[in-house]
């Protein structure tokens, strides 16, 4: 009797969490859709001033001066660019050190060196920033002479460096989900750690790598604070990465520092450019899914 009674207090404890836990699901729900509703509503605003096509086919974007120039291609050219060459950084570092920690170093080392890769993730963004304009920039100068103060590359290095610890992270902790069996089972045929590791480990962990270059190059797209103060203000078409760029992230900035009235098209702008951010990461994270999934099935197989 007693143990039945017992029972009743632990059910409705078990329903209050879960009643908890489905009610933080709910708020992070309704959190995303009211982020996503505030940026469609002022976008639409700014498209009922500015036509779509204007803002998709302008080769120039200069809002804030005259003649107004609304071409977002040369935004998301400088954003792709510090994404593409922060990835061209990162992935081989990030991927490298994984490696490294989960197939050859030993525990204690792994104990050192981990926390250790991973102190870059807690430093302010900002404090890369004042990094690339006044270490990384001087240092590429001296085999560049023709690099601007502000410029591309030291941007992209900089926010490669803040993205190299999620991939190692995420990268180590995949591989470290492989079976110890598939590994004994190689050594056993006579493979070496280098075979194990390139035919074994890799192609059965990668899922997780791929989500976690993924996840670190949306990462790199969002990123605000380095780009807006070692990449430049200038928005540009061109690829070169020793040119000083705009980002969509360092216009925003640029607009929001209280300068443009509120209201105007001008301010609307930047939900427009926001809205056009936040499509590409939601495709980055579709697409990652759809790779996730495929190589799901394919370790099954």
């Amino acid at each position: 009797m007693n143990s039945v009674c017992n029972e009743k207090p632990q059910r409705r404890g078990e329903k209050f969490v879960a009643f908890g836990l489905f009610a933080c699901a709910l708020l992070s729900i309704a959190t995303t859709l009211l982020i996503v509703g505030i940026l469609l509503n002022e976008a639409i605003e700014f498209f009922r001033a500015i036509p779509v096509g204007r803002f998709v086919t302008e080769a120039q974007w200069a809002p804030l001066f005259e003649p107004q120039r609304w071409g977002i291609r040369s935004l998301v050219y400088g954003t792709l660019v510090v994404a593409v060459g922060a990835s061209l950084f990162a992935v081989p570092l990030g991927l490298g050190s994984a490696i490294y920690l989960s197939e050859y170093a030993s525990r204690r080392t792994r104990s050192y060196v981990k926390p250790l890769l991973e102190i870059l993730a807690g430093i302010p963004t900002i404090v890369y920033g004042y990094f690339a304009l006044v270490v990384i920039t001087p240092v590429l100068q001296t085999f560049l002479p023709e690099l601007g103060v502000f410029n591309a590359l030291s941007a992209s290095i900089a926010v490669g460096i803040m993205i190299t610890p999620m991939i190692s992270s995420l990268s180590e902790d995949a591989l470290l989900a492989v079976p110890a069996s598939l590994r004994e089972g190689a050594y056993a045929l006579g493979s070496t750690k280098l075979e194990t590791t390139f035919h074994i480990s890799l192609p059965y962990a990668l899922s997780g790598i791929i989500s976690s270059v993924v996840l670190a190059v949306s990462r790199a797209l969002g990123e605000t604070m380095i780009v807006t103060i070692a990449a430049g203000a200038t928005p540009s078409l061109s690829l070169n990465p020793l040119q000083s760029i705009q980002t969509l992230t360092a216009y925003i900035v640029q607009v929001s520092m209280g300068d443009t009235p509120f209201g105007s098209v001008e301010y609307k702008s930047i939900f427009a450019v926001g809205i056009t951010l936040f499509f590409f990461t939601l495709v980055m994270n579709l697409l990652a899914l759809s790779i996730k999934e495929r190589f799901k099935v394919e370790a099954k197989l």
